[in-house]
């Protein structure tokens, strides 16, 4: 008999995914897994059935998801999978050989890091196929985002990890919620957040350890945001270590974030300009009408040879911080190609055109960076409700 059909029949099923097993050591490894990744050494018998259900919970998930693949003839690869798992070493800064080593001192199999990296894969690869030629990020969208980190550009910046619990439905908000209070719980007896985030959060972020990089409060769901400054506080008084957040109810579930780091806004908004100035001295009765003809910058040279005594000056590449409130204030609504229109100032009648409107400044995302976001964000989407799908219609037995 081969040796893992003796373990099913000698331990059990814990539980049926439309026919197909998952045994009681699948789930004892994937426990084993768990624990070994967050560091808990204290586990006591509540704790362990939280782990226990998180085991079943990532299981039968990640069950469906081979399934849709087998169905959809998705092969992930071992190359794929050991891909997979020197990209984790990367990101801890370590090597395969100290990863397999941890593992089994915990008393891991690989196999069960390479099972649950297989169906991450393959899922991604299902998704990918199944939307991503739907997918069509406009102009507009990345102009909206544009505008959105422009709006943001020399506002405080926090980096942040996340924890996302989602309520698969109405009924189950209470086991949700004991999700939320165990982990909760490993967090404050030091289990480390992005462990904890790889294995029990429902963002998308999971795969990154809850990392969601450097944002603004403006990119936080609102009832996230206003915790910030009570955050903040916290952090101040930590002398550098984290901020970690009470649990908030959000939109479709449950989060729970930690502040590791704050700065002030290191962007800013920066414009390409070119001005026309016509000097008080030389303002006619229709100097005013003639300049507003709102030109582009290819076109000021030809407007302001027809008003005498214009004078046409490029102002180049200049931040928003660095111009009069006046102007800045002209300016900020407008885009590419826009144009002040005729404003009143002491030198006489001016107006600027925006040659090119840009953000500046470490880590700003170019439109290819921030095309790649939004498309990530709507395949996310499609993701969880594909899975949400697959679970309702699916026959999922649990046995105790």
């Amino acid at each position: 008999t081969a040796p893992g059909a003796m373990a099913q029949s000698t331990e059990g099923v814990a539980a049926l995914v439309n026919d197909e097993p998952i045994t009681t050591v699948d789930v004892r490894n994937r426990m084993r897994l768990i624990i070994a990744s967050t560091g808990l050494t204290q586990l006591d018998p509540a704790t362990l059935a939280q782990i226990q259900s998180q085991a079943i919970r990532g299981l039968v998930d990640e069950t469906l998801q081979l399934q849709a693949a087998r169905e959809y003839e998705i092969d992930v690869t071992e190359e794929e999978i050991n891909r997979s798992i020197q990209d984790l070493a990367d990101r801890n800064n370590t090597t395969i050989a100290t990863i397999v080593g941890d593992l089994e001192r915990s008393g891991v199999d690989i196999l069960t890091l390479r099972h649950q990296l297989e169906a991450e894969i393959a899922w991604q690869v299902l998704v990918n196929g199944r939307y991503g030629s739907r997918i069509r990020i406009s102009d507009q969208q990345i102009e909206m985002a544009l505008e959105r980190l422009a709006a943001s550009a020399s506002q405080p910046q926090y980096r942040i990890f996340e924890l996302f619990f989602e309520i698969p439905s109405v009924n189950r908000e209470q086991e949700t919620v004991e999700r939320v209070i165990a982990v909760m719980d490993q967090l404050q007896r030091g289990a480390p957040f992005p462990e904890l985030a790889r294995q029990y959060s429902d963002a998308p972020s999971a795969a990154n350890g809850g990392d969601i990089g450097w944002i603004v409060a403006s990119q936080l769901p609102p009832e996230v945001a206003t915790i910030l400054p009570q955050l903040m506080q916290q952090y101040a008084q930590s002398q550098g270590g984290a901020a970690l957040s009470n649990p908030v109810r959000v939109p479709g579930g449950y989060m729970i974030v930690a502040l590791v780091a704050a700065r002030d806004g290191t962007t800013t908004l920066q414009y390409d300009l070119v001005q026309i100035t016509v000097p008080a001295s030389a303002v006619q009765p229709n100097s005013s009408a003639a300049l507003a003809a709102n030109p582009t910058c290819a076109q000021a040279d030809a407007v302001a040879s027809r008003i005498p005594g214009s004078v046409v000056t490029p102002l180049g590449a200049i931040g928003a911080d660095a111009l009069l409130p006046q102007f800045s204030e002209a300016l900020a609504p407008l885009r590419e190609g826009g144009n002040t229109g005729v404003l009143q100032t002491a030198a006489g009648l001016q107006s600027l055109i925006v040659c090119e409107r840009t953000i500046a400044g470490p880590g700003v995302p170019s439109r290819d960076d921030l095309e790649s976001q939004l498309r990530g964000q709507q395949l996310s989407l499609h993701s969880r409700r594909w899975l949400r799908d697959l679970r309702r219609d699916g026959t999922v037995e649990i046995r105790d």
